[in-house]
């Protein structure tokens, strides 16, 4: 199949020769196409920017892959207590320097995890300590997580431990 160039319709006034494009229009500069790209690229990066630091992209994540089976696996649990434990307003801590020891010798209906703060590398006073804040204690059959924050011994429901 061979191509033909074509002639513009009767009253077309195409630039190129070819129909049905650039009717009457100039074509874009270089400049129109830098802004044409700016308009959309710094407002979805200033908002991927907002979403990243005000924590609504780690809720997000969080809400979509902790999953009901989840509650039985250390690892995602403890993303998922790391997540609610900052977001919450139980420590003013980054989810970075905060350590999370789970004790393995717990049942099921009482976990029982130490929360630990960190103090190196970029974590504030690198001095290698790693006071604990507060336990955890996790029924995992139940779906419900308690904190001795505030009240060393005594457990109370933490709000939105659950989702």
């Amino acid at each position: 199949m061979a191509f033909r160039k074509t002639s513009p319709r009767p009253g077309d006034k195409s630039t190129n020769g070819r129909p049905g494009v650039g009717f009457g229009k100039k074509p874009r500069t270089l400049r129109q196409h830098i802004i044409r790209r700016l308009i959309m690229v710094v407002p979805l990066s200033l908002g991927a920017i907002f979403l990243a630091r005000s924590g609504i992209l780690d809720r997000m994540v969080d809400s979509y892959t902790f999953q009901p089976t989840s509650w039985f696996d250390d690892s995602a649990l403890v993303r998922h207590l790391r997540n609610v434990v900052t977001h919450n307003g139980m420590t003013g801590d980054r989810p970075d320097c905060l350590l999370f020891i789970v004790d393995g010798n717990s049942p099921p209906d009482g976990t029982k995890i130490d929360v630990m703060e960190k103090h190196s590398g970029s974590c504030p006073n690198p001095d290698k300590s790693l006071p604990k804040l507060f336990t955890l204690k996790v029924d995992r059959v139940d779906r419900q997580v308690f904190s001795d924050q505030g009240s060393p011994g005594t457990f109370h429901l933490i709000p939105n431990g659950a989702n």
